[in-house]
């Protein structure tokens, strides 16, 4: 078993993660976590899973996860490793081997990779412990300060990892894996100047003394502009250590102290003494901003910008001899085309054939004047407005793009994907000297959007190319359009991308230039064939969302309203397109209050049509959020749209393979490929393996959409034969408790289960989703559906009595008597009346308990009444022991006697054991106690291992009161190893209270 705080919060079991279930369940274990062994007051989870005033009920919520977590560690066999979630007086305390959690593993890897005297060592473990990060830590909790600063000093952790590796790889001379390691992590945290400094000395060893330098500028002026401070005396000392390192060769560089190892030999000084890029014989290093190589001068007739916006020409030639110049590719246009720019020193520049033609005896003719440069391309639209945070997400695409050159900017439909990547691309448009391209390839609007070539025809006339010189051929236009960015250094945004082959034609040619895509779709092609790096975008916090409203329509009238603000974010999703249509709707209405629209949003029926913006604009996402989804939904394959309709009417919170597969009335693999597609689309998320889930107004759309006649039937029957699985698998030595539906629609692949572990498993993963599925059959009128699912799941609920089931168990009651099913009624009542006694609800538990005897008798089923008069008994025994409990219990036992039903048979003989022991008759109690355990001694799984603990215990109990102490103990010892067994605390308890009168009396 594995803790994880090091990416998402999760629990790794040995049969997979663990179903945590929402971001408060999560929080709470991250806060027993972080002080694990250690007593955790439930006033600090409170404060950890709300990051604003609590509800008043919120210790009864902790409570309620508490419970979860505890049946979560049950089914995943937490006792075996050493943990236990304990109850102190108003506190909590995980009890666990710290070795079970990835942050103590991480440390422990730290400490001992610095104790190591070979760097190679130290390099092992270090990768091993930064292996342990699975993504940002804490994810998936709650937001709250607490958690915050947590996640925040683990992430300076990893941080400081990472220096101390990229240290290791120095002193072993790997200065390229070291500046490669930290380059990333410079780009996502910019600021810290530790890491900038490690990079230039990185950088500078590795023989990029340009960039080095470059980083220094940068950080330099990134730390004027944002914090109005200077660099620090390490950041100094790293620059100082690379400009004496540019001085003449055989001279010691000093290395500052706090830099790892001597430096190594420098590649050569500067010829003319400067420390630029554009220095005379400075090497290109393959960075935007960098300047050029040497031998890259301009192709014959391809113009070449200088640096964006300035207008200056390209790099100047070495000034001797004649640059090679190659031939012209397939459907290359030949002349007509302008020279390249001229030199720094006025002179012709090595692309104009005039200035590389001579004199016959070798000496130089007249330099012919060169053609003006043309101006870098600027196709970028303007910054979009309103665009607030993200700062996480514009890190990840910076080091994304500085690492893979081409990133993938993917998330749903009015997310904001155009915004971050217009954003981030006004941002680094200077680190791309000869300019930036874009273009919308509109792939999810109503019309088939642009191909390759429609785009083309857009950024060749850019790069200089005469229209009627394009090429009409899509292949020839494509080669053109390579040989025009090899030498490049460009910043292309496609926007709006449908598929993987629309955008690699598009994609540059050259080493220098970078490429930002953004997609709705995953594009898993350009991922595999061109290495792009995905950068995700999710919807916005309560606290971003917030702020933009408030930016569209004003900060007093937000601050006015902060509670209806933030219920305006949460009914909006976080989803940027349904928060800038609010804020319409309350521009043209400015006399509404928030609150007013919040109240309006709040009904599912209109939530969507008020989402949504009147005109014909031909923007899909300026329309509003179900034009958005509709466009999208237009472009799945079929049987994946097929699935998204017919989601509509499932009314859990996530479903998997199978029961999709029941909603499309197909087979689990087909249906598996249909959620992949709706993943792909961001119109499913992952959330854990085999498990998805949708956002709210994505779920709202798709009930918009008119499913099959009968999907909610074949859902219900899914879960109901499912569920009849679960119970056979849980208990496989009691009878069922009902038969399936005469027309239930049997699904084309069941599901099995492996075993009781499994079987509960899955109990606990769909809890939330039986409980709305009963809710729907009730709604719907399948009121036979609606009491099997609740009832069926009483394996579970045994185990889990304290957990909320009243209200369930009610609506199954209902819903039996609505059928008029007197034996379905009775075990809804048998049941519900049981879980109210272990509540303490005696007064309420009595009226459900004398009533289902009654029932059961009337539909003729023994083992029902027998079930109902035990449970009757149960309850009325918690005030004493009685005749008329007695009379039951032997009723009961009576009923089931002989009958094949053992496991009733056990219950009904292992109670009235207790009885007849309570009121002192111990030799009725042996006897009862014997005839039980005569039924079946060799089946001790499940529940018959439990009653026949319990049967044992009392045997030994009754023993000891007949005064046989030698038989007594040999049994009580019997009747604890079956319960330690089993897992059931309860008889051990029993057992060793007995065991310890022996040893009183001995």
């Amino acid at each position: 078993m594995e803790f994880r705080l090091l990416g998402t919060v999760s629990i790794a079991a040995e049969t997979g993660e663990l179903p945590l279930g929402p971001a408060k369940r999560r929080s709470v274990l991250a806060a027993l976590l972080l002080r694990a062994n250690s007593a955790v007051p439930v006033d600090r989870l409170i404060d950890t899973v709300w990051d604003e005033d609590p509800p008043a009920r919120a210790r009864t919520v902790v409570q309620g996860h508490v419970s979860r977590l505890r049946a979560l560690f049950d089914q995943g066999g937490a006792g075996d490793y050493g943990v236990e979630l304990a109850t102190h007086t108003q506190a909590y305390e995980l009890r666990m081997p710290e070795q079970l959690l990835d942050t103590h593993r991480f440390d422990e890897l730290v400490q001992l990779a610095g104790h190591q005297k070979h760097p190679a060592d130290a390099v092992l473990m270090l990768r091993e412990a930064l292996a342990l990060w699975r993504g940002p830590a804490l994810t998936g909790t709650v937001a709250s300060e607490p958690l915050l600063v947590a996640a925040r000093a683990l992430e300076e952790t990893r941080l400081v990892t990472v220096e101390q590796l990229a240290a290791a790889h120095g002193r072993l001379g790997e200065h390229a894996k070291a500046a490669a390691l930290l380059r990333a992590e410079a780009a996502a945290h910019p600021l810290r100047e530790s890491l900038a400094a490690a990079l230039m000395l990185s950088l500078y060893r590795a023989g990029h003394q340009s960039d080095a330098l470059d980083v220094y500028h940068r950080t330099r002026t990134q730390l004027a502009e944002e914090l109005g401070v200077d660099p620090g005396p390490a950041l100094r000392a790293a620059y100082e250590a690379v400009l004496r390192g540019l001085a003449p060769a055989g001279q010691t560089v000093p290395w500052p102290e706090a830099a790892y190892g001597a430096p190594g030999p420098h590649p050569g000084p500067w010829t003319d003494g400067t420390s630029g890029a554009a220095a005379t014989g400075a090497p290109y290093d393959g960075l935007p901003g960098g300047g050029h190589r040497e031998d890259a001068g301009p192709r014959e007739g391809i113009p070449h910008a200088g640096p964006a916006g300035t207008g200056s020409p390209g790099p100047a030639s070495s000034g001797t001899g004649t640059p090679g110049l190659r031939s012209p590719g397939p459907g290359f246009p030949g002349a007509g085309l302008p020279g390249a720019g001229a030199s720094p020193d006025g002179g012709a520049s090595s692309g104009d054939a005039a200035s590389a033609a001579g004199h016959e005896d070798g000496t130089a003719g007249p330099a012919a004047p060169a053609p003006p440069a043309l101006p870098a391309p600027d196709l970028l639209p303007r910054t979009p407005r309103g665009f607030l945070g993200r700062e996480r997400e514009l890190a990840a695409l910076d080091a994304a793009v500085d690492t893979a050159r081409v990133a993938l900017v993917t998330g749903p439909a009015g997310v904001g994907k155009t915004a971050l990547a217009l954003q981030w691309a006004h941002r680094r448009a200077g680190d791309f000297p000869d300019g930036v391209l874009y273009a919308d390839l509109r792939g999810f609007s109503a019309d088939d959007g642009l191909d390759a070539l429609d785009v083309l025809r857009e950024f060749l006339p850019a790069l200089g190319v005469p229209p009627r010189r394009i090429p009409e051929s899509p292949t020839a236009a494509a080669a053109l359009y390579r040989s025009l960015t090899e030498d490049r250094a460009l910043l292309v945004v496609l926007d709006n991308v449908r598929g993987a082959d629309r955008a690699r034609p598009l994609l540059p040619a050259g080493a220098h230039s970078a490429t930002v895509v953004t997609s709705r779709l995953r594009l898993g092609g350009l991922v595999v064939s061109e290495l792009a790096r995905p950068v995700p975008l999710g919807v916005l916090g309560l606290d971003e969302s917030a702020a933009l409203l408030a930016a569209a329509v004003g900060t007093d009238r937000v601050a006015a309203e902060p509670a209806a603000a933030r219920r305006l974010a949460e009914l909006c999703d976080g989803l940027p397109l349904a928060l800038r249509v609010t804020a319409a709707q309350l521009a043209a209405r400015p006399h509404w209050r928030l609150a007013d629209l919040a109240d309006e949003l709040a009904d599912e029926q209109r939530r969507l049509a008020l989402l949504s913006v009147g005109g014909a604009e031909e923007d899909a996402e300026g329309a509003g959020v179900a034009a958005a989804l509709r466009l999208t939904v237009q472009g799945l394959p079929a049987e994946a749209a097929r699935l998204f309709r017919q989601m509509g009417v499932a009314p859990g919170t996530d479903l998997d393979r199978h029961a999709a597969a029941a909603l499309l009335d197909g087979t689990p693999a087909v249906a598996a490929e249909a959620l992949d597609r709706l993943c792909d689309a961001h119109l499913l998320s992952e959330y854990a393996p085999g498990r998805h889930t949708v956002h709210d107004l994505v779920r709202l759309y798709a009930r918009s959409l008119e499913p099959d006649e009968d999907a909610l039937l074949r859902l219900l029957d899914h879960y109901t034969l499912t569920a009849m699985a679960a119970a056979r698998a849980a208990e496989p030595d009691d009878l069922p408790c009902c038969a399936a539906p005469p027309d239930a629609r049997t699904p084309r692949t069941a599901v099995r289960f492996a075993g009781r572990d499994a079987a509960l498993l899955w109990y606990a993963a769909e809890r939330d989703n039986l409980a709305a599925a009963v809710a729907a059959a009730r709604a719907a009128g399948h009121h036979d559906r609606a009491w099997r699912l609740a009832v069926l799941q009483w394996p579970y609920i045994l185990w889990n009595s304290h957990d909320g089931w009243v209200p369930l168990l009610e609506d199954a009651v209902d819903s039996a008597a609505r059928v008029d099913d007197p034996d379905a009624e009775s075990r809804a009542r048998a049941l519900l009346g049981w879980l109210l006694t272990q509540d303490g609800r005696l007064a309420e538990a009595l009226v459900h308990l004398r009533l289902a005897p009654a029932l059961a008798a009337r539909a003729g089923e023994r083992s029902s009444e027998a079930t109902a008069l035990v449970n009757l008994a149960v309850a009325l025994d918690r005030t004493g022991v009685t005749e008329e409990s007695l009379a039951h219990t032997a009723r009961a036992a009576e009923l089931v006697r002989g009958s094949g039903d053992v496991m009733t048979e056990l219950l009904a003989l292992e109670h009235r054991a207790r009885q007849l022991l309570a009121v002192g008759d111990p030799r009725g109690a042996l006897a009862c106690a014997r005839e039980g355990l005569a039924l079946d001694g060799d089946t001790v799984n499940g529940l018959v291992g439990i009653r026949q603990s319990e049967l044992t215990a009392t045997a030994g109990a009754a023993l000891l009161d007949l005064g046989r102490p030698a038989e007594a103990r040999a049994t009580l010892t019997r009747a604890r190893e079956l319960g330690l067994a089993h897992g059931y605390q309860e008889s051990v308890r029993r057992v060793e209270t007995q065991l310890l009168r022996i040893r009183e009396t001995a």
